[in-house]
């Protein structure tokens, strides 16, 4: 079953700027049920505020969350893992990320007692792994409605145990886009998210074993899309920020308005990058191309085949079942399904062994949140002590 409690935005809630200064805080609520349930966190503030604040509200899931993705790394035994390889990393990327992710890191770790450098380490694992994912938007004469919908399906380890730990982070900052983040505890880093001006990130991996030891010396994805939810206001500077952007590896990037109602997809192959609009006959999928309509995913035959059976009917309901279709059943860990026009968004986390594909997508509207409204949170945090 799904938990919406629709409330009124505010304008300096949409544009992410506080008319003056306000305390830092944050509460925690929960969307979904039994073994569905979501937490959301919303916090507000600047960036280390946030932090602590997430930190502070989920103590037990930050050390439970990332000690566990710690260990699960080391335990394979590869020295990819190691202490020297995971330092190694973050020495070679800290240059290149941005001021406002390692205030938060910092304050994650204030609030929630873990070791800096161990929430650094966790965060540093898949910059240093290879993975896959899919990923699809559509709109205008693709959808029913017309409004812009993407999919986001990770397909990534079961095995680390991160599906227990379900939350997404509502960011309300002093400076910038309000923004969510769909993510596990502890983990500020970005692998979907939305903002409240309707921007909405998608990414596929493409980084095989074969190019290792790969060069990293730059942005990784998670902290480039962090930036993109703060900064990016139309899917114009959405773009730009990744042609500026100093990248690592290899990836796509599928970027929506949901304002604008157009998307791209961006390969994102370092130090190179090509955009591909809708329709485009040197995209890499065509000629199984389609107006209105991006994609590359796991399985691109029968993302095609489905784009075209429902060209022109696609609505929440039908992008769902996209997203299952081309799941992958052997890793698939986190599912989104975005209304970016709507500012709507339907989420499925693995249980157990069972993907995400499997599960109930549940329902959030980022607008519920952007006006902070703790009322019937669970718990909440005042602004960090910063005597002690």
């Amino acid at each position: 079953m799904e938990r919406i409690v629709s409330v009124f935005l505010v304008c300096a809630a949409l544009s992410g700027l506080a008319a003056g200064p306000a305390p830092a805080e944050g509460y925690l609520t929960t969307v979904g049920e039994g073994a569905d349930t979501i937490a959301v966190v919303v916090v507000r503030g600047v960036p280390y505020e946030m932090g602590h604040a997430f930190g502070a509200l989920m103590k037990d899931e930050v050390a439970g969350c990332m000690g566990g993705y710690l260990a699960y790394a080391r335990a394979s035994g590869s020295p990819l893992y190691s202490n020297e390889s995971l330092d190694a990393a973050w020495a070679s990327v800290a240059p290149h990320t941005d001021q406002r992710f390692k205030d938060e890191l910092r304050g994650l770790a204030d609030g929630s007692g873990v070791p800096m450098e161990e929430l650094i380490r966790a965060h540093m694992i898949p910059v240093v792994s290879p993975y896959a994912c899919s990923g699809v938007a559509v709109w205008n004469e693709a959808t029913a409605n017309g409004n812009l919908y993407q999919i986001r399906n990770l397909d990534f380890t079961m095995d680390a145990g991160l599906q227990n730990y379900p939350v997404v982070v509502v960011y309300l900052p002093r400076r910038g886009l309000a923004h969510a983040n769909v993510t596990f505890a502890g983990c500020i880093g970005c692998n979907t998210g939305m903002n409240a001006a309707g921007i909405a990130l998608s990414e596929k991996g493409a980084s095989p074993d074969d190019d290792m030891p790969y060069d990293l010396n730059g942005e990784h994805f998670m902290t480039l899309f962090r930036d993109m939810l703060y900064d990016a206001d139309s899917l114009e500077t959405a773009v730009r920020l990744v042609q500026d952007s100093p990248r690592i590896k290899k990836y796509r990037f599928y970027i929506g308005d949901g304002q604008g109602k157009k998307a791209v997809k961006i390969k994102a192959y370092a130090p190179n990058l090509t955009i591909w609009a809708d329709n485009d006959p040197t995209d890499e999928v065509a000629p199984n191309i389609l107006k209105n309509a991006i994609y590359y995913t796991m399985n691109n035959q029968a993302a095609f085949a489905h784009l075209t059976q429902n060209y022109g009917k696609y609505d929440a309901e039908t992008m769902v079942a996209l997203s299952r279709l081309v799941a992958d059943e052997d890793g698939n860990l986190l599912n989104v399904v975005y209304d970016a026009t709507a500012l709507e968004f339907r989420v499925a986390y693995a249980e157990g062994a069972a993907t995400a594909a499997t599960r109930p997508y549940v329902a959030l509207r980022l607008g519920d949140f952007l006006d902070y409204r703790p009322e019937g949170a669970v718990k909440t945090v005042g602004p960090p002590d910063r005597t002690q």
